[in-house]
């Protein structure tokens, strides 16, 4: 995408993408960096990590900042570990895409907006889906109560999922951010390991696959990755906190637990441009998500 960024200057930065859970901010840094890095799933709180994506253009890289949906729900520890990962990361951006619905303002956009406050760093409101708006006469009075809510540089109608004018998005970002050299490789898309990637890919087939309680009690670990010239071996552990949940996630015969891992080596076959050999049991981890220790154990850490 060009920023209309003169030759002579370059500019680098971070972008917080930032908003209440499930209104598409891990499928528009997807579309922004033209790569599928972050998970995605129609369920809340599907992201529970920050994650970088980069998006290197000529005059200009993009280093965005994927966040876990800022809400109110329950006071697990799971759940503080996700507000303190998407606020914490508001404090050392240049810039943030506030995600938002179309037509849609709730209270848990509020508390987004308020940390924003806070925060006193330049935003960007991403208006999302719409493409579900049939009457695009209703959007108008929403953009202008959205000006009116929060002081913004801009605000930009897009759907995340088709791409519709999401190419809009970073020639306004880019004023934004310092003049400076780029911070990763020109080729170099995430911070994140390949072990990290594909341990999300079988969590976004288990979110997908199961309803209910069951993807947000579950994490997957990758026990053993080693890479061969044409060949990935990956043995993933899913941990979960009761015996039903392991029963329904293997299913009868095994076959729930091998449709997950055949959509999981798909995925990673396409991102890692390798053939996959997965591997992928289950086990009973009754305190994995109950407390701080057992979260930073199985890396949810606030680093």
């Amino acid at each position: 995408m060009s920023t209309d960024t003169p030759a002579s200057v370059h500019r680098c930065g971070h972008i917080a993408i930032v908003g209440r859970p499930n209104v598409g901010k891990s499928t528009l840094l997807n579309r922004l960096i033209g790569q599928k890095l972050a998970i995605t799933s129609h369920k809340p709180q599907t992201t529970r990590h920050s994650i970088i994506g980069v998006n290197s253009v000529p005059g200009a890289q993009f280093i965005y900042v994927d966040t876990p949906g800022i809400h109110r729900r329950g006071g697990q520890a799971m759940n503080r570990y996700l507000n303190r990962t998407a606020k914490s990361v508001l404090a050392g951006v240049d810039a943030v895409l506030f995600v938002v619905e179309a037509l849609v303002w709730s209270e848990e956009d509020q508390i987004v907006r308020d940390a924003l406050r806070e925060a006193g760093v330049p935003v960007i409101a991403v208006v999302n889906k719409v493409d579900k708006v049939q009457d695009k006469g209703r959007l108008l009075p929403y953009l202008a109560q959205l000006s009116e809510r929060l002081e913004l540089e801009a605000v930009v109608p897009v759907s995340a999922r088709s791409g519709e004018h999401v190419e809009r998005i970073e020639p306004l970002l880019a004023p934004l951010l310092p003049e400076g050299e780029a911070l990763y490789p020109e080729d170099q898309l995430t911070d994140r390991s390949s072990r990290f990637l594909a341990a999300e890919l079988v969590r976004e087939q288990l979110t997908r696959l199961y309803d209910k309680e069951i993807p947000y009690a579950l994490t997957v670990a990758i026990e053993q990755f080693e890479e061969h010239e044409r060949l990935l071996r990956i043995h993933a552990l899913v941990r979960v906190e009761k015996e039903s949940q392991k029963a329904i996630l293997i299913g009868r015969g095994g076959a729930a637990l091998k449709e997950a891992s055949r959509r999981a080596r798909k995925a990673m076959e396409k991102l890692f441009g390798k053939k996959i050999y997965l591997r992928v049991w289950v086990k009973v981890d009754k305190s994995w998500s109950a407390d701080e220790q057992a979260l930073a154990r199985l890396g949810y850490r606030d680093d």
